[in-house]
């Protein structure tokens, strides 16, 4: 009968695990194809951008007085001072990585996205060691070899290469190695945080042992821990520090087009309003599917369902979108690939080795993450909660 328990608890946790790696997939994937369908006709991709901030926000807002309605447990309270030295750092970097990454669908395929977005390990990597949140060793300069070759291989000859769009989402890359500094930086400060309310059942407590993407662990008091308090707070300065930016390049164009502004046919304009809040819900649903699936399995289980979700991106895009990619771009996004997972691998390995928590070094391993998320799940077997980095999804 024992036996008979675990082989039911086993096949529960896999089709568990399945179930939210699939829906993490799901949104993940469909916001990419989603980006890249509405920019073919609507050329506004940084309004689209702010749209969505706008629709994250909302939904962040509300899910904050739902909890706390139900649970009568203040959320965390930022100090005016804290807010504007500590998260707009932060908020300005994601406002940027995000909105480039947007810009580029204009010019580039999903294909070239995907590769190039991947190359961000690279400036991660740079700025913890310049920050000294890692130490140079060996395999780290393996890791980077594997994913400049990759991704130079992915770029050689390419048929389908825009050096315009190429340019904006390697900005984007390099803008989010400065944002996962600047984010990990935010949530280390064990002061940020007056109050933290939990979400659900597993709230995060005040001082605790977690894992990152990376598998990396860490023991710090509460900051901005929970996913809707860290998106409640870093939209409405995004959307402040994506402005500038969108009134000069798109403003003047934007209020001209008969699809927003000046729009003639209301039919039109519901549907374009439609597919943009269409959008926003994604990238909400996004970071909550990440969420999900870190807080229910392990950190290590998102950072190997990141690796396979490109390879699924890439096969779509050939297979959806037409997207041409010859033998020497695989063999390149292969070898980019294998850079990503030794430096995966070579994290969790050190934090197993480590046999307890140390403090914060290393970055995490998925670029493409749009929001900084962190979660906890306290397990049966080994009572041990874990902790990962995000960003607002890639759009």
């Amino acid at each position: 009968m024992g036996r008979w328990a675990l082989d039911l608890a086993f096949i529960w946790k896999a089709v568990l695990t399945l179930g939210l790696v699939l829906l993490y997939y799901c949104f993940s994937i469909g916001i990419t194809f989603y980006n890249k369908w509405l920019t073919k006709s609507f050329h506004f991709p940084l309004f689209m951008t702010m749209l969505h901030l706008a629709v994250i926000f909302l939904f962040s807002a509300l899910s904050r007085a739902l909890v706390q309605c139900s649970s009568h447990r203040a959320r965390v309270v930022l100090s005016w001072t804290d807010y504007l030295r500590r998260v707009a750092p932060t908020a300005l970097a994601t406002a940027l990585d995000v909105g480039l990454s947007n810009w580029s669908f204009l010019y580039i395929t999903v294909s070239l996205y995907t590769m190039t977005k991947s190359s961000a390990v690279l400036f991660i990597l740079i700025f913890s060691l310049i920050f000294k949140l890692e130490e140079l060793r060996a395999a780290l300069v393996l890791v980077v070899l594997l994913i400049a070759g990759g991704l130079f291989m992915f770029t050689y000859k390419s048929t389908q290469f825009n050096v315009e769009g190429f340019a904006l989402v390697l900005g984007a890359s390099f803008i989010g190695g400065i944002r996962w500094t600047l984010t990990q930086m935010l949530l280390q400060k064990a002061e940020l945080g007056e109050h933290m309310g939990g979400l659900g059942s597993g709230s995060v407590e005040a001082v605790q042992e977690q894992a990152r993407p990376d598998g990396a662990s860490v023991s710090h008091a509460a900051g901005l821990q929970n996913p809707i308090d860290t998106m409640f707070h870093l939209q409405p300065l995004m959307f402040l520090g994506l402005f500038p930016l969108f009134a000069v390049f798109e403003g003047l164009h934007l209020s001209t087009s008969e699809k927003i502004f000046r729009f003639q046919d209301t039919g039109l304009l519901l549907r374009v309003l439609g597919s943009l809040f269409l959008g926003g819900i994604l990238a909400f649903g996004l970071g909550f599917s990440e969420f999900l699936l870190v807080s229910r399995t392990s950190s290590l289980t998102l950072s190997i369902a990141g690796i396979f979700k490109e390879v699924c991106t890439l096969l779509l895009a050939a297979h959806l979108l037409g997207d041409q990619i010859s033998l020497l771009n695989w063999l390149g996004f292969a070898l980019c690939l294998s850079g990503i997972s030794l430096h995966v691998a070579l994290k969790a390995l050190r934090s197993r080795g480590d046999g307890g928590p140390k403090p914060l070094k290393g970055l995490g391993s998925n670029p493409d993450l749009e929001l900084l998320l962190q979660s906890s799940q306290q397990e049966d077997q080994d009572n041990e909660e874990e902790e990962y980095f995000v960003a607002q999804g890639q759009q």
